[in-house]
């Protein structure tokens, strides 16, 4: 019997590359290429138009901000500070109006002017779906965050809120929520920001970087949250060989976010928040919690096979998990 992606998924596509690179490198969110002066982080995602974006939901400026920050999310999320350059891949459908991808590049243009970093060029092609292709490059700094990283004992930090962008795209698309009540009108309006024009965690990044102890070694273990807050902590554990334990009680939610459990899974699974998720020694995560209002410890690792608990010890099927596929 012949396998197919479809059978695998993505992790198990994935998995099955590893054999193809270094050690570790499929574990990463970037690439590090390394240098006498300076070691350069590279990222490339690839949007293609009715799975990653939909021009009925979204301009073509938002999809251009939007290709360019989750692309800076990447390589904030592995340690860079300094984002360099971008290279831009097209594939077009002949149709496709000039305005269009005028507009695409004003607003990755808005998202540089913002983050920093300039295009380089890139390459375009005729296709029957659009895709875009961006090849990020930021300056490696200190920590050099990877998911590889933790350690049994460390903290886990999260930043920032989570579900909102799950929630804008519901909203966008006129989905049923998962209860009746009603959104506040700052949520309401956040959450379609937060999924149109997401913001990646720059200044956490920076908060981390100023309030590490002195004398202690820039260990961390980092990645974002674009695949959602579960998700990500999964990939951790998996990276780090180490389980997790998860206090609910100590997750940050938007003050407007409902407090029906059914909510929770928007919130845990629902992805594109682009927050970092950090495995970090106790001191630093206590002091990173303190100096960024939006950061909270939400619980610890530990030895063991990788699996993620609540505190209750109720564990979490990370086989099982609610989320994305690809194929």
């Amino acid at each position: 019997m012949t396998t197919t992606i479809k059978d695998i998924g993505e992790i198990g596509l994935l998995n099955r590359l590893k054999k193809f690179m270094r050690h570790g490198q499929i574990d990463d969110d970037v690439a590090e290429i390394q240098s006498k002066r300076k070691n350069i982080l590279i990222n490339n995602d690839l949007l293609v138009e009715k799975i990653h974006f939909c021009e009925s939901i979204s301009n073509a400026k938002d999809i251009g901000w939007k290709c360019i920050t989750t692309n800076i999310s990447d390589l904030i999320c592995s340690g860079s500070v300094k984002i360099i350059s971008f290279s831009i891949g097209l594939v077009l459908p002949p149709s496709t109006t000039l305005k269009w991808v005028e507009e695409l590049y004003e607003g990755m243009s808005e998202a540089i002017k913002e983050f920093g970093g300039e295009i380089i060029g890139g390459d375009c092609s005729c296709g029957e779906t659009k895709m875009i292709s961006i090849t990020a490059i930021g300056e490696m700094n200190q920590p050099r965050l990877h998911k590889g990283n933790a350690l049994p004992g460390d903290y886990l930090v999260s930043t920032g809120y989570h579900g909102l962008s799950r929630l804008g795209l519901a909203l966008l698309k006129s989905e049923d929520l998962p209860s009746k009540e009603i959104i506040s009108p700052k949520l309401f309006n956040e959450s379609i920001q937060a999924h149109k024009r997401p913001y990646p965690a720059l200044k956490a990044l920076e908060a981390l970087i100023s309030c590490k102890p002195a004398l202690m070694s820039w260990r961390a273990a980092g990645t974002d949250s674009s695949d959602g807050l579960i998700e990500s902590i999964r990939g951790i554990c998996q990276s780090s060989n180490c389980q997790a334990v998860l206090s609910k009680s100590s997750f940050l939610k938007h003050p407007d976010w409902p407090l029906n459990p059914d909510w929770d899974e928007w919130f845990l699974y629902g992805g594109e928040d682009y927050e970092l998720i950090l495995s970090l020694p106790k001191k630093w995560a206590k002091k990173l919690s303190k100096k960024l209002k939006t950061a909270r410890i939400i619980g610890f690792t530990r030895k063991g096979k990788p699996q993620i608990f609540w505190d209750n010890l109720e564990e979490i099927n990370i086989d099982r998990l609610k989320l994305f596929q690809h194929f």
